[in-house]
């Protein structure tokens, strides 16, 4: 009989020769947007994968002394697009870890284009996810950028799955799918007219598996709620809704506290957790070998919405 082994044993086994190239191919394209564009910036929200796309920006344009250690600046600022509904421990690590490196973060509220009138919502409990767009295109108006550098992979949506690792925004910020441009031999077609601009994804060929192994590999901080911890939550649709003030529980459910983490993290009002007893990161890397569902279709309510609801939202400007 074969004696059990902790997934901390096998973790140092696994060959991470395919990380090492996905790494090289992500800090290629990085550079890649730092040569071609003039005004780019990079999507910080706190989130695992902009926390990733984070470190190979460092490790792409800072000089790196051996583990967290960097020295230097990034050529481009972060940028975050703050619906006023993120989780507030989210919003906490984002700017303790952008003091922690010295970076420049710039943030565009949804409230403040509610506030212009640019954003009118339906009810004050409306979920804010999808009014990111208008916030986002506002703050490229204003800084002028002519690339966004975001951190989505292809395995998340079939939306994303067919998109171009740079990706053309037409001068109303919106993605035509029909008219991607070809990516042949890692040559970039990056000319733009006036008014366009580049969405730039370095992780789009990264599995939610890849992500999570170079996490632990790298030793990554994450918001907490990336691992298991007690939350109250309410089963509705077939998912772990959690409960704040701005998603309540409805007459007749049941509040449960239970061992969640969350997969991906967003907007609170279409974001959920899983039920997970994983409290590292090699231990996420042992659930993830046994997902059969994405993060996104596991977790998120906005895609629930409809079959095309995600390629919907992108040929409107959404991330």
């Amino acid at each position: 009989m074969n004696a059990p082994i902790s997934v901390e044993h096998l973790l140092p086994e696994l060959d991470h020769q395919h990380l090492d190239g996905l790494e090289e191919e992500a800090i290629f394209i990085l550079r890649e947007v730092a040569a071609s564009f003039e005004r780019p910036a990079l999507l910080f929200s706190g989130g695992k994968d902009s926390c990733v796309v984070l470190r190979l920006a460092e490790k792409a344009f800072k000089q790196h002394f051996g583990g967290d250690s960097f020295a230097g600046v990034l050529p481009f600022p972060l940028l975050h697009v703050d619906t006023g509904h993120n989780f507030p421990e989210v919003i906490e690590f984002r700017d303790r870890r952008v003091a922690e490196m010295g970076e420049r973060l710039l943030v565009g509220s949804v409230e403040d284009s509610i506030r212009r009138g640019s954003v009118r919502l339906a009810h004050a409990l409306e979920s804010r996810n999808g009014h990111q767009t208008v916030t986002l295109l506002e703050a490229i108006d204003e800084h002028r950028f002519d690339c966004l550098i975001g951190g989505a992979r292809r395995d998340e949506e079939k939306a994303r799955a067919k998109e171009r690792i740079f990706s053309h925004r037409d001068s109303f910020g919106q993605w035509q799918p029909k008219e991607q441009r070809p990516e042949l031999w890692t040559l970039f077609n990056t000319r733009l007219r006036p008014g366009e601009h580049f969405r730039a994804f370095p992780i789009s060929n990264w599995t939610e598996l890849d992500v999570w192994l170079y996490i632990a590999r790298e030793r990554l901080p994450l918001p907490g709620m990336y691992y298991s911890h007690e939350r109250e939550v309410v089963r509705r649709r077939g998912l772990l809704v959690p409960v704040t003030d701005v998603t309540p529980p409805a007459q007749g459910e049941a509040v449960e506290t239970l061992p969640v983490r969350f997969r991906t993290v967003g907007d609170m009002t279409c974001t959920c957790p899983v039920e997970s007893v994983a409290a590292s990161a090699v231990e996420v890397v042992a659930e993830t070998l046994t997902a059969t569902v994405s993060e996104r279709g596991a977790t998120r309510m906005d895609d629930r919405s409809s079959e095309a609801a995600m390629e919907r939202r992108k040929k409107e400007g959404y991330f």
